[in-house]
């Protein structure tokens, strides 16, 4: 069954460039971005991870905690991290897990059955601190990955956790916001402060409330 957006991810322990990794302990009250690869000295990935890798800090600013998967194994990752530090400038100071056995992949649902086993491995999660699953991409193997955009959707569920507002069309952190259809625009008005452009009924819009 795969996972659904909701769902409570599974726990697993398992071996990575980091020694051996207990998912849900090492996690703790973070967020975690896992991202997965479908084998170590692939090209486009070695850009990603070195990406990742440089975009540390704002992840770290954010409470995240990320971890790369790729179905080789810890010994083969280390090799690969020295081409990824040397290409990209960087210096990958995150753990890759090892998944030979594939257990995470199917754990996860990266494979998908009627596609090659190594190809499609190419997913993100977004996880939040209570272990569920908030966020997946899963993009084809030609393609990189835009972290930027990862980083945009944390900052949405961060931001719309704790106010009754969603985030429009290519949104930014600092930019108007939704007040959601479930309050009443009286009650909007006295919650955020700032001030309710109605634009119908339906579709009001306020300063972001933590700015």
């Amino acid at each position: 069954m795969a996972l659904q957006l909701g769902d409570t991810v599974p726990n697993f322990t398992q071996s990575s460039s980091f020694g051996d990794i207990d998912f849900y302990e090492w996690a703790g009250d973070s967020w975690v971005v896992l991202f997965s690869h479908p084998a170590d000295y692939t090209p486009v990935c070695t850009t990603e991870l070195g990406e990742v890798s440089k975009l540390k800090p704002e992840f770290d600013k954010r409470n995240v905690k990320v971890i790369a998967l790729s179905v080789d194994d810890a010994e083969s990752h280390k090799g690969w991290i020295g081409d990824i530090n040397e290409t990209q400038s960087t210096t990958v100071d995150y753990p890759i897990l090892a998944d030979p056995d594939k257990k995470v992949s199917d754990l996860y649902g990266m494979i998908h059955p009627n596609a090659n086993a190594k190809v499609t491995v190419r997913s993100v999660f977004v996880i939040d601190p209570a272990k569920k699953l908030r966020l997946t991409i899963t993009y084809p193997p030609s393609t990189g990955r835009n972290f930027e955009e990862i980083l945009r959707v944390i900052d949405s569920l961060q931001l719309t956790d704790n106010y009754s507002v969603a985030t429009p069309v290519n949104w930014k952190d600092g930019d108007d916001v939704i007040v959601v259809p479930s309050m009443s625009t009286e009650e909007a008005k006295q919650k955020f402060p700032k001030g309710i452009q109605e634009v119908k009924p339906y579709l009001r819009v306020t300063p972001q409330p933590n700015k």
